[in-house]
């Protein structure tokens, strides 16, 4: 059996100083003692999907399947970076090809998901250690839930968007009622799971500047930034944790 750190608060509280770094001076691809003992330490992990648990970003596949991919692309990569409110970019994206449930239907028959190197792993160690996991994603749940399937995630253990469909199968939008669908909303995810079950220590792991805003007071007291497909550089210099393979993760724990 793990043995929890005494006193995760203070730890949390030390590594807090890495949040406020712009420069990208820190050497943050060696993990401090810190950060390490709160990795091991952890009683729930939040992954992104897109990019993070799956080697591509799904709504890209989506377009591209659906005719659309090379200007929705330009849209993900300006969300991706937080130079446009998450919100107006998933509006203008879906906006460009409207996919119809059937649209849909067959790309997930077609396509299926495409898994990061490590992720299962990864995945079936945090849960042998009795840590929680959780998919946190601007995504849709109707691609999500293939990927949970695989990894052995409970449905109730995803946040992520839903897309709506009318009678007819026609595309009517998504649910803005989704917290994931806004600017901020994966933050408000991560402080939700944490007030609902009392995590004393939780980490988010991803790619883009969704995740980062995780990392706050009352949500995640850890942001790992996985940049095995993406490296965006102006997320990677404020992560605590910089990582281009999750085998680096699944070696901390051991």
């Amino acid at each position: 059996m793990m043995r929890r750190p005494k006193s995760l608060d203070s730890i949390a509280a030390s590594i807090q100083p890495l949040e406020a770094s712009t420069t990208g001076n820190i050497d943050n691809r060696q993990p401090s003692k810190e950060v390490l003992e709160l990795w091991r330490s952890a009683d729930a992990v939040c992954f992104d999907v897109d990019s993070t648990v799956c080697v591509d970003e799904g709504i890209d596949e989506l377009a591209e399947f659906c005719g659309a991919g090379k200007a929705v692309a330009e849209w993900t990569a300006r969300a991706m970076g937080g130079s446009v409110p998450f919100e107006e970019a998933l509006s203008a994206r879906l906006s460009l090809f409207k996919p119809s449930l059937a649209q849909v239907q067959n790309f997930l028959n077609k396509r299926p998901p495409r898994i990061s190197p490590g992720i299962e792993e990864l995945v079936k160690k945090l849960k042998a250690r009795n840590t929680d996991v959780y998919l946190i994603s601007g995504g849709f749940r109707q691609m999500i839930n293939p990927v949970a399937s695989i990894l052995g995630i409970p449905q109730e253990n995803i946040f992520a968007n839903q897309l709506l469909f009318g009678s007819s199968g026609e595309f009517l939008g998504f649910d803005a009622n989704e917290p994931t669908s806004r600017s901020g909303g994966k933050a408000t995810a991560v402080q939700q799971i944490r007030k609902v079950k009392g995590y004393k220590a939780l980490v988010m792991i991803g790619d883009g500047a969704t995740d980062l805003e995780a990392r706050k007071p009352g949500g995640a007291n850890l942001f790992i930034c996985y940049a095995g497909v993406q490296h965006r550089e102006s997320v990677a210099a404020k992560a605590n944790w910089l990582v281009f393979s999750f085998t680096d993760l699944i070696t901390a724990l051991e």
